[in-house]
């Protein structure tokens, strides 16, 4: 299974997260030409040919009519007529997007890229989705950004991607709001659930982009998974830093997915359903793979029910913690396995109903899909319909 990993050990943006994967294709310039003229005649791609401390890559610079974000504006007017049209709301940036000439999936894509960037903002401004302005990651320069990291997954074509725990930096940025505490809040609630780090680099190194971006196509934040690599990107940004600020991308062969889990068993004779109703939500919320129970008949003929719980090696010390926490068992059954499963990744798609989640797996020569219950429950209420018929709309609008 094509596999990329991405190293996020000096941060994420966009630029940085676009530029590593372009060092994946075979051709540079090919792709250039490509977005280019996707973006004519306003917005123009260079990559550049960098090196920091001893290490080469790119460097992906975006000019909007001739000028790169940060850089100087000789005239007055140049100057408002790039902060107007930094200042725009997720309507205006969907209509754009759906403007430009590009595949539906790769549209779907950016837009829910957008959305998770919408919805942070809106959290943290408490107003309307609709009525947030997005000021740097609605300038024209985000938007290329986030649309060249889109083609460049669609052309590569990797099936499964994980990214490593994410440096944040620390300190403060300054931004449209004013200055700001690292990582900025909109940033940090698109990391929520993302494990995050920081060390002794100074600033905003995980921009906004970048963390979405992240957010919506790795299924996995974790260290390399095992996979042969077959070529590797450094995408640089513009600090200088102590150490190389770049990510690095790594394309390869990935092997179906297996792992050693740990299923651990008791008896239960003296609870009552409630309890044992309670006892099992704990343990999913500590980490459990799964957990299932059945009817079973016990000693002197009493009814009573086994509880199966599933969960990493790794995980064993704390479940059974929680086992004998919340059960009155006695004692636990052990059994180790190894446990073959196909690789799962999580797809968003723009729907008119929102946004949806379709969990999709492969391996062993098997592709499967299926949506989201959640999102297809959320749709059915809405819209006061049937589950069934919520199902039907969202399969009707897939195809």
């Amino acid at each position: 299974m094509k596999t990329l990993f991405l190293e996020c050990s000096s941060g994420a943006a966009g630029d940085m997260l676009s530029a590593s994967l372009l060092e994946l294709l075979p051709s540079k310039e090919d792709f250039l030409e490509k977005i280019n003229k996707v973006f004519a005649p306003e917005i123009v791609f260079e990559a550049e040919e960098v090196k920091q401390h001893g290490i080469s890559g790119t460097h992906l610079h975006v000019k909007i009519n001739g000028t790169e974000e940060g850089e100087e504006h000789h005239h007055e007017h140049e100057h408002k007529h790039h902060h107007h049209h930094s200042h725009r709301r997720i309507a205006d940036i969907q209509k754009k997007i759906l403007s430009l000439d590009i595949s539906d999936e790769v549209k779907r894509d950016v837009i829910s890229v957008y959305n998770i960037i919408a919805q942070a903002e809106s959290k943290v401004h408490k107003t309307e989705v609709s009525q947030v302005h997005l000021h740097e990651v609605g300038a024209l320069d985000a938007i290329a950004d986030i649309t060249a990291f889109c083609m460049l997954i669609k052309e590569i074509g990797v099936k499964r991607i994980v990214a490593s725990p994410v440096n944040v930096g620390f300190g403060t940025v300054n931004c449209a709001h004013g200055v700001l505490p690292v990582p900025a809040p909109a940033t940090a609630l698109i990391l929520e659930n993302i494990p995050i780090f920081t060390n002794d680099i100074s600033g905003e190194l995980c921009t906004p982009t970048g963390a979405a971006l992240l957010s919506h196509f790795a299924e996995e934040f974790s260290n390399m998974p095992a996979m042969k690599i077959e070529k590797t990107g450094y995408g640089f940004g513009k600090k200088e830093l102590a150490k190389p600020n770049c990510v690095r991308a790594f394309l390869g062969e990935g092997s179906d997915e297996s792992e050693r889990i740990c299923e651990l068993e008791i008896n239960i004779d003296d609870m009552t359903a409630e309890e044992i109703a309670f006892a099992c939500e704990r343990f999913f919320e500590g980490g459990a793979k799964e957990v299932y129970t059945a009817p079973i008949g016990m000693k002197k003929s009493r009814l009573g029910t086994k509880i199966c719980v599933l969960c990493s090696v790794e995980d064993k010390e704390e479940m059974l913690s929680l086992i004998f926490k919340h059960t009155t068992t006695l004692g636990v059954r052990e059994t180790l396995f190894r446990r073959h499963t196909l690789s799962r990744t999580i797809e968003n798609i723009f729907t008119p109903y929102g946004n949806v989640r379709i969990k999709k797996s492969e391996g062993f020569g098997t592709e499967k899909s299926k949506l989201e219950y959640d999102d297809i429950a959320r749709i059915a209420k809405e819209k006061n319909i049937s589950f069934r018929e919520a199902k039907e709309l969202l399969n009707r609008n897939e195809h």
